[in-house]
């Protein structure tokens, strides 16, 4: 007997085979496709069963975008998919479905010393909550709780609240934003989706100038986002203004992870995930997340006993979703 775990993003689906016994369950058997608005998850599902020989008795899958009712519509593909359903059409007695950050939380407790890295020492308290935030193509947020014997996990669409600047840069970034979108959220001005629109904002602004090579990158990719980040990153080759683009994205996550850490209380910790955070690592660990992340006035020294981590697994959903399932098997 086995569980399907499965991490659904809005560009790719992570597949895997988990049995139980492991503090931190590895898969038996893993594969990776590409999300295809012109296909199904079911589909997907039957095609990487297909590929072996597998007893699967349950089934849990991280999904971005919120689930209700054991239904979810998901973020960024025209999907909507069900417990019942999933459950019919696979063959699988028990399906359950979860939020990808609520999945990316279920995996926190079972982390080892390698697997995540430290922004900020704090002084964690035992049994206090847990906070997780990941900017990726939009912004995740989660948390856990104690009940005394081990943590649970709970989904979160916190990164749709409003977006609430902190300098008179960040307030005409806000300006700017409402004239385009309406209602600006954080997940407007700090993930992958957001960094585009953030870099435009400085140029129009003159905070510095586009080279010609950046340019020539930009009018070639499909995807502005890394072209940018890497931009912002790379040593040999900056641009000064790709780097204030990430350096105020960083700025509003960190208000952001200590806005989710007061209202969360989360003295135990918090955790940034997602690709995009580890990728930019060097730049959080410059100083200017943690400062904003501090910045909370008569709250600074309870948000200074939080300690602050990375996580560098990059297969955390896939196996909180396994954590998460495994007890249906």
């Amino acid at each position: 007997m086995g569980l399907l775990a499965g991490d659904l993003g809005a560009t790719k689906i992570r597949l895997g085979i988990f049995e139980p016994g492991e503090t931190l369950p590895e898969p038996i058997a893993e594969g990776q496709f590409s999300s295809d608005p012109s296909s199904s998850l079911e589909a997907v599902v039957k095609q990487f069963l297909e590929s072996g020989d597998f007893k699967v008795t349950a089934a849990c899958f991280g999904v971005a975008g919120p689930v209700v009712g054991g239904r979810a519509k998901i973020t960024n593909l025209p999907w909507v998919i069900g417990e019942n359903e999933l459950s019919r059409d696979l063959g699988i007695p028990r399906v359950k479905l979860i939020n990808d950050l609520e999945a990316t939380a279920w995996s926190i407790p079972s982390l080892g010393t390698g697997d995540a890295v430290v922004l900020h020492e704090g002084k964690p308290a035992e049994g206090g909550n847990i906070a997780v935030i990941a900017p990726g193509t939009g912004l995740g947020e989660a948390y856990l709780t104690w009940d005394g014997r081990r943590y649970h996990a709970y989904a979160s669409e916190g990164g749709h609240a409003d977006f609430a600047p902190q300098s008179p840069l960040e307030m005409e970034l806000l300006q700017d934003f409402q004239k385009q979108f309406g209602h600006v959220s954080y997940e407007r001005v700090c993930a992958g989706q957001a960094v585009p629109f953030v870099y435009r904002f400085l140029k129009d602004r003159g905070c510095a100038e586009e080279p010609a090579w950046l340019s020539r990158r930009l009018r070639e990719a499909g995807d502005a986002t890394p072209v940018i980040i890497n931009a912002a990153i790379d040593k040999e080759r900056m641009c000064e203004l790709a780097r204030k683009t990430l350096e105020l994205f960083i700025a509003v996550l960190g208000a952001e992870a200590s806005n989710l850490a007061v209202k969360i209380l989360a003295t135990g910790g918090v955790y940034l995930a997602g690709g995009v955070a580890l990728h930019v690592l060097p730049a959080l660990n410059e100083g200017g997340f943690m400062e904003a992340f501090l910045r909370k006035g008569r709250m600074s020294g309870l948000v200074d006993r939080m300690p602050v981590y990375v996580i560098t697994n990059p297969g955390v959903a896939l196996i909180g979703a396994a954590c998460c399932g495994l007890p249906f098997i």
